[in-house]
């Protein structure tokens, strides 16, 4: 096989099994971070050198930054992909490539993973039901909407990540005082209606725009809940024979189809709302799902996102095939929270169904796993009830994300 050199861009400290499969698959493995990561414990055995950005800001001192460094890089090395392992480098990526001419996603498709007012506009064009939204651009348009909708609205930043920087307005004067209180980053900003429902994530790699693997999960409290309401996170697998499963897979094929997504893992989020009994896209991402969720799905299914996402890489660049590991379709959950104890102890949880323990200061955390998915949940309610008595700590919502 050809050696290959990859430039990984990650400003967050994640995607080390990435790094390893990437390494071992014969590659010369490039990091680009940020200075403040670089006593993180990334595997520096799978990295031949690591590049360091001031900070991780999408700014255009610190784009040009990049590009300039990259240009001087490429003097010396060559780099055949650039991938980006985490939401806030996208726009990294995408430029590099589309400056450099290198294969892979550009700025334009870029934003449709990126910017949730680009995801809606081209989601809308495509057909897919979205939560009725608005730009804020034009302030006679956004008062028609809010006459036009019913509340609560959600006023969203439109290149964050989770739940970073949403406020929950309910009326049109308190969505104005929000609105105005934005100041010149109004226009980074989108309002949408809020659809009270089910919250659902897919989960998937795909090959010529078509996934070949996807799993289907439902957050039994939502990321907005827990951010917003202090709650622990939980998630679990849905019936693989399940109607709505087989929905939500087409739904997902078609909101990947229409953003052009060629070749990468994918997260997306649709919403089954109570009130119509209809599915809405909410986001979706050209990554690997955080939160622990891909050790979820790794233990579910025995396939690791990180690393098949970098034989997905591979061989795309090299124009070979790539065949995906057999699923092994067994139901897994998930519960994390943060924790009053610096290190808690979690010897204290013991079912033989727990496959997986957070290692994370102020966390706990358990993945559980068992071919019967009421047994799944079953354990994930016992846990969250002990948690919130013995362990559960919460703190506010950022407004801007944190590493």
């Amino acid at each position: 096989m050809s050696q290959l050199s990859f430039l990984c861009v990650s400003t967050y400290f994640k995607g080390e099994a990435f790094l390893r499969a990437c390494k071992e698959l014969g590659n010369t493995v490039y990091l680009l971070t940020v200075e403040k990561l670089a006593n993180s414990p990334w595997p520096f055995e799978a990295i031949d050198e690591v590049f360091y950005l001031p900070s991780e800001a999408n700014t255009s001192e610190n784009l040009d930054r990049m590009v300039v460094g990259f240009a001087h890089l490429l003097r010396s090395r060559k780099i055949d992909r650039v991938v980006a392992l985490d939401d806030f480098d996208v726009e990294k990526a995408a430029l590099l490539r589309e400056t450099f001419r290198l294969p892979g996603m550009g700025q334009t498709t870029a934003r449709y993973f990126r910017d949730k007012l680009a995801m809606r506009t081209r989601a809308t064009a495509a057909g897919i039901r979205c939560p009725a939204f608005s730009s804020l651009f034009h302030d006679q348009s956004i008062t028609d909407f809010l006459n036009a909708t019913h509340g609560p609205w959600l006023i969203k930043p439109r290149s964050e990540a989770s739940t970073t920087g949403i406020k929950k307005v309910h009326s049109l004067d308190e969505a104005w005082e929000v609105i105005h209180g934005l100041g010149d980053s109004r226009h980074q900003f989108l309002i949408e209606q809020f659809k009270p429902g089910r919250v659902f994530h897919v989960d998937a790699l795909s090959v010529e725009k078509k996934p070949v693997f996807a799993r289907v999960s439902q957050y039994l409290a939502t990321p907005m809940e827990v951010a917003h309401g202090g709650g622990v996170f939980r998630t679990a697998v849905l019936p693989f024979d399940d109607p709505e499963t087989a929905a939500l897979k087409k739904l997902n094929e078609a909101v990947l189809d229409a953003f052009g997504l060629q070749f990468s893992a994918s997260h997306s989020e649709y919403i089954h709302c109570h009130d119509d009994g209809q599915y809405y896209f909410l986001e979706t991402s050209s990554r690997v799902g955080g939160a622990h969720i891909a050790e979820m799905v790794e233990a579910s299914s025995g396939i690791s996102l990180w690393r098949e996402w970098a034989r997905l890489e591979t061989a795309m660049a090299l124009n070979l095939p790539y065949v995906v590991p057999p699923d092994q379709k067994a139901y897994a959950g998930l519960i994390v929270s943060l924790a009053r104890q610096q290190w808690p102890d979690l010897s204290v949880f013991s079912d033989n169904e727990i496959e997986w323990r957070i290692n994370k200061e102020y966390h706990v955390g358990l993945i559980v796993k068992s071919p019967d998915r009421d047994r799944v949940l079953e354990l994930l309610d016992q846990y969250m009830h002990r948690i919130y008595d013995e362990f559960h700590a919460s703190a506010p919502v950022p407004d801007k994300p944190t590493n």
